[in-house]
């Protein structure tokens, strides 16, 4: 099961809005076929897996990180290939939420005589696919806000200079991070000051960019930014207010933005929970938030990151350098937004942390 854990993470970022599922088939002690969702959510883990082993299938155990579906799409249901392959038992990680499998991929598969077992590593499965889940369950994608601050928490300085706060060992970890999500979210205000590409740099990786999204309630973006002037090569989409201005959305659209009109709150802006529900709407199931200040308070004020991947570099700037999170109206110490650590890692003069959300 780790092996086939393992496979899973392959796809992440590639296979919304399916799941990242892994399959490893094991007949006589051996693994005979192997298998991972492929990009755009299929062919699915278990039929890479069957066609990887053949006839060697009969009678092999199948390791699979999630319930093999149990409905007809564009292939047919992966609990059905797996007795046609006539698999002799199914060891399964968790069980799938998704209401057209929920229980029933399981039962096909004991209704045919085969061993069912289920929840071997099964909280590492579902920590590979929150956002999965999240989707299905909440109709949210699962949102991972990344930082690269001072040890003071600063992103700038007084004057906006940023780059590079941290070093190039920190920075190539977000590529990293870019590659295993769906979509990459900033502000317009990160959008403007910095004109990012926001796409993975790492060689060998070049393919991974996923959506670019920005939320801008006035449509500021430029149509000569890198990020409209490159929409056609890397799929970009700008969120708004549900009015936006018709001259500057035409504009966008001409580049090849797609705009995403949302409910907006009390100050005009996006509503973070419309926001989440809009991106789950489109099949998102991993956003990575990159920016800006404004942004990550809004979201952690409605309680919606999920995870935080904080970079820290060893230097300080000071009071007057730019926040990496604006406030979020915490008065008390009962309101702040607490998260455990579950990683701590040294990246090359830096530090690496990542935390999940703590359960209320």
């Amino acid at each position: 099961m780790d092996a086939a854990l393992s496979l899973a993470a392959r796809g992440l970022g590639r296979t919304w809005p399916n799941p990242a599922v892994g399959c490893v088939l094991v007949r006589d002690g051996a693994v005979v076929g192997r298998g991972w969702t492929q990009p755009g959510g299929r062919p699915h883990a278990e039929t890479e897996a069957l066609a990887r082993a053949g006839a060697l299938a009969a009678g092999a155990t199948a390791y699979v990180t999630l319930e093999p579906c149990n409905h007809y799409g564009k292939t047919g249901p992966c609990s059905l290939a797996l007795i046609e392959a006539k698999v002799a038992r199914v060891v399964v990680a968790c069980q799938d939420p998704d209401p057209r499998v929920a229980g029933g991929g399981l039962r096909r598969l004991r209704d045919a005589g085969i061993a069912v077992v289920t929840g071997v590593r099964e909280a590492e499965a579902l920590a590979l696919n929150e956002g999965f889940f999240n989707r299905i369950q909440h109709a949210r994608p699962l949102l991972t806000l990344k930082l690269a601050t001072t040890l003071d928490g600063r992103i700038a300085t007084r004057t906006g200079a940023s780059q590079w706060i941290t070093g190039p060992t920190a920075r190539a970890w977000g590529h990293r991070l870019r590659a295993t999500h769906d979509a990459i979210m900033v502000g317009i205000g990160t959008a403007l000051a910095d004109d990012p590409d926001l796409t993975c740099r790492l060689p060998g990786l070049e393919d991974r960019s996923p959506i670019r999204v920005v939320v801008d309630s006035a449509l500021r973006l430029p149509v000569v930014s890198r990020l409209a002037a490159t929409a056609r090569a890397v799929p970009t989409w700008v969120v708004t207010r549900p009015d936006p201005d018709p001259e500057k959305a035409a504009a966008l659209v001409a580049a090849g933005v797609e705009i995403v009109p949302v409910a907006a709150d009390s100050t005009g802006r996006p509503a973070p929970v419309a926001l989440a529900a809009a991106l789950a709407a489109r099949g998102l199931t991993r956003v990575l938030v990159e920016g800006g200040a404004t942004l990550a308070g809004a979201l952690l004020e409605a309680g919606l990151v999920d995870r935080l991947e904080w970079f820290r570099a060893a230097s300080l700037i000071g009071g007057d350098g730019l926040p990496a999170v604006a406030g979020f109206g915490v008065a008390t110490l009962d309101r702040m937004a607490r998260f455990d650590r579950t990683a701590l890692r040294v990246a090359g003069d830096d530090v690496a942390e990542s935390y999940r959300r703590r359960a209320r």
